[in-house]
């Protein structure tokens, strides 16, 4: 079974785009920038914890790397119910960082703020299929 999502394609201003995906996290909506660069799904540590919920946020002994550095401290939270669409993920760990550099970009050109990156991990488990065409990415399930 498929299931499309439609995507929002922001322009960067002379320095690209990104596409946002929406999601649900603790029955709320949150966007997520679909990074096919990114590993791992990762969420902002501020944001998550403004939304409330129980996630319980552990630190890490890795370092993370990407994001302009290789020293970047991380936590875990796991995420119960998170919703891609209708694509229910009912158990997720999730890497929880300081990506408040992304949101102070976007803030500075008029886009909104995003919980997260939507990364490969779960681009590659769901075999994602992205359409810039018609804005939107599937996932097999």
């Amino acid at each position: 079974m498929t299931i499309t999502i439609p995507l929002q394609i922001i322009d960067l201003h002379e320095d690209g785009f990104h596409p946002l995906v929406e999601v649900v996290v603790y029955g709320k909506p949150f966007t997520l920038v679909l990074d096919t660069g990114a590993s791992k799904t990762a969420f902002d540590q501020t944001i998550l914890l403004q939304a409330g919920g129980n996630a319980l946020i552990k630190s890490s002994d890795r370092l993370s790397t990407g994001l302009g550095t290789n020293e970047m401290a991380s936590s875990t939270a796991v995420i119960n119910d998170l919703y891609i669409g209708t694509l229910l993920i009912p158990e997720f760990e999730v890497p929880v960082l300081d990506l408040s550099n992304i949101n102070i970009a976007y803030r500075q050109m008029n886009h909104p703020e995003v919980l997260g990156v939507l990364g490969g991990d779960i681009l590659m488990k769901y075999k994602a299929v992205i359409d810039y065409g018609k804005k939107t990415i599937s996932l097999n399930i």
